[in-house]
């Protein structure tokens, strides 16, 4: 069952930004939490043993015509969803039917915005509460990083930022964290170096 891991509060609780580890695996997820990772990102072809390797909040990498029940059978905690092409979306979108049913199965919502005009139809369309800033990765990190923050400045007040910039050393971190970014998603490789040298967990 789902509920009893918010990744809201694990992203918004203690003093510094969190790390979100992309978990390959089980035993990326044992390593992650014992490093300190604030949650998981998993794919639908590994959500059940991931969930089986860690108790923290899992973000399901959910896809148009996933069905949001079966992440929540598997375990996830919140459930991915691309915002891309709202705003040529219906109400019975793929996007659109994915993200209501991540709601109604008591899932957590973040929302993948990579433009300006996504986190419009975004707010339009749905009024998340969770986003995640990726701009992708046509350009290096320094440009995204930039990115995210242009995309950060147009997140309203009272929302969650999640930034996905392929982000390796404690400077990327400290800048995001000084603009307000929530959380960071990391790969296991960099989980030591960005979480050790993080400010503890209150």
């Amino acid at each position: 069952m789902t509920g009893t891991r918010r990744l809201s509060q694990a992203i918004s609780e203690g003093d510094g930004i969190s790390v979100i580890v992309e978990a390959d695996g089980p035993d990326t997820a044992r390593a992650a939490e014992e490093a300190g990772a604030a949650a998981m990102v998993a794919n639908g072809d590994r959500l059940e043993e991931t969930r089986r390797a860690t108790t923290l909040p899992i973000i399901w990498r959910a896809r148009a015509g996933d069905r949001a029940e079966s992440g929540a059978h598997a375990g996830a905690d919140a459930c991915l969803v691309d915002a891309h092409g709202f705003e040529d979306e219906d109400d019975d979108g793929p996007a659109t039917v994915l993200y209501a049913g991540a709601l109604e199965a008591g899932l957590e919502c973040v929302v993948r915005v990579s433009t300006g005009e996504d986190l419009e139809a975004a707010l339009e369309a749905l009024d998340p509460e969770i986003f995640l800033l990726a701009p992708g990765d046509d350009d290096g990190p320094e440009q995204r990083v930039e990115r995210v923050l242009d995309l950060l400045a147009d997140v309203p007040a009272g929302k969650l930022a999640i930034a996905e910039v392929g982000a390796r050393t404690r400077e990327e971190l400290e800048e995001l964290e000084r603009a307000g970014v929530d959380g960071v998603i990391a790969g296991a490789a960099n989980v030591a170096a960005l979480v050790g040298a993080a400010p503890p967990e209150v």
